[in-house]
């Protein structure tokens, strides 16, 4: 919230730092600019109201509040409403939410954030013009995710799992406007096609629920079943036992007891953990790295595409040589590192990796050939950047045996470097 304070008091053309103190008067400039205009009495009580808010949503909702009642036509109105908008989402407060999101989508109909938050809280609101609304925005929401380009390269599987449950909660949200319109077979379908796109407890309960209401009992019963057994981490135990609870009643409906209950909800826990399983293994092969957080567990790109897993290298030192195309003194450390792999070319427990870190790849290989130096141990850093936190070009990372972070070197001295790199991997390969 703090950030969009600041983002409106730039849209209407103040600050809210406070006065230069008097103790440290600013120089007096060679040239001053030409003065600006007086603020006007608008301006001036906007301010106030903005300073007096500070950071707190709630506050800063409660003063533009007052400020529009004084200027209902005020000039910097689209921005305030948005701030209102943002506010209230901030404070799930779904009256306002309703009321200010409204307002900004009658400006940026295509505002994805916005479209999101009026959706659900006109669902929450209830009502049949609420419901409708929702609807339409939950379909707008749904197209316009289901336009983005599709997702590659760094950082791909993460990308592609937030479209996907975006698309699945606009189904979600169309199913609930359904189910809430008293359709519940369009509700069902609509269910259905989140649960498909991305399987979570949510998407499972609303299709049970549907299914249900339409005298669906059979088919209810699975789903339900589903919603309490899948593996999802947004779950809340409380959501679980409530899953529960109607998977009891309506089977007990159907059958006079839970007898057999136990296998349905078996045959429900293979099933679900089968599909989730597969969603990640189809974003491993997005992205290998997408939710690793050690090290050892990446995967990285040759300039050939072969792929190699420093997990596999365990047993050995590993140095990890992090340079550019772009950087100066990478070209001066170059011939060191061979003098260094000279001195260990004879142990079979020392392996340096040469990580590029250049954002196009096309540069790496004809850089190579120029500077004629060998493309063989040459890989790409596909996020270990990140990971290891390398914001100094060169840097050297010595990891040992066990796999353990053992030394780094951001930068180096020329006239030490050998030394210096040779006595840390000698110190790695002592037990």
């Amino acid at each position: 919230m703090k950030v969009f304070v600041f983002m409106l008091a730039a849209a209407i053309g103040f600050s809210q730092t406070p006065p230069a103190s008097s103790q440290n008067p600013p120089q007096a400039l060679p040239n001053p600019p030409q003065a600006l205009p007086p603020p006007t009495n608008e301006q001036q009580d906007l301010q106030r109201a903005v300073n007096e808010a500070g950071s707190s949503s709630i506050d800063l909702t409660r003063v533009l509040e007052e400020f529009l009642k004084k200027y209902p036509n005020a000039t910097q109105l689209k921005e305030i409403e948005r701030a209102l908008a943002k506010a209230a989402i901030d404070n799930k407060d779904d009256r306002r939410t309703i009321l200010y999101g409204e307002r900004v989508l009658a400006s940026t109909p295509d505002d994805m954030l916005v479209l999101d938050r009026v959706a659900r809280a006109e669902l929450s609101q209830g009502g049949k013009e609420n419901v409708e609304k929702a609807f339409a925005h939950a379909r707008r929401f749904q197209e316009i995710v289901e336009k983005l380009p599709e997702s590659g390269g760094l950082g791909a599987a993460k990308r592609v799992e937030e479209r996907d449950r975006g698309i699945a909660r606009a189904l979600l949200y169309q199913a609930r406007a359904k189910s809430a319109m008293g359709d519940f077979n369009e509700a069902s379908k609509f269910a259905a096609l989140s649960f498909a796109k991305y399987a979570c407890e949510e998407s499972a309960r609303e299709w049970g629920g549907a299914l249900d209401s339409a005298g669906y009992d059979e088919q209810a019963v699975m789903h339900f079943a589903d919603a309490f057994t899948i593996p999802d981490l947004r779950a809340q135990d409380s959501d679980r036992a409530l899953d529960r609870k109607r998977l009891g009643e309506i089977y007990r409906k159907k059958h006079d007891s839970e007898k057999g209950l136990g296998d349905v909800i078996l045959e429900a826990y293979d099933r679900t953990a089968a599909m989730v399983e597969a969603r990640q293994n189809r974003l491993n092969a997005l992205d290998p790295n997408g939710n690793v957080t050690d090290p050892m567990g990446f995967t990285i790109s040759a300039l050939d595409g072969h792929k190699l897993k420093l997990g596999s290298l365990k047993g050995k030192v590993v140095i990890l040589d992090f340079w550019a195309t772009w950087c100066g003194p990478c070209r001066i450390q170059h011939p060191m590192y061979d003098q260094v792999q000279e001195k260990f070319k004879d142990k079979g427990d020392v392996v340096l990796l040469s990580i590029d870190v250049d954002e196009d790849h096309s540069v790496v290989a004809g850089f190579l050939e120029q500077q004629n130096w060998p493309k063989t141990q040459v890989y790409f850093e596909d996020g270990l950047q990140k990971l290891l936190q390398v914001t100094d070009i060169p840097t050297t990372i010595v990891f040992d045996k066990q796999g353990r972070l053992a030394s780094r070197m951001n930068g180096f001295l020329p006239d030490r470097f050998v030394d210096q790199l040779s006595e840390r991997i000698r110190s790695a390969l002592t037990p």
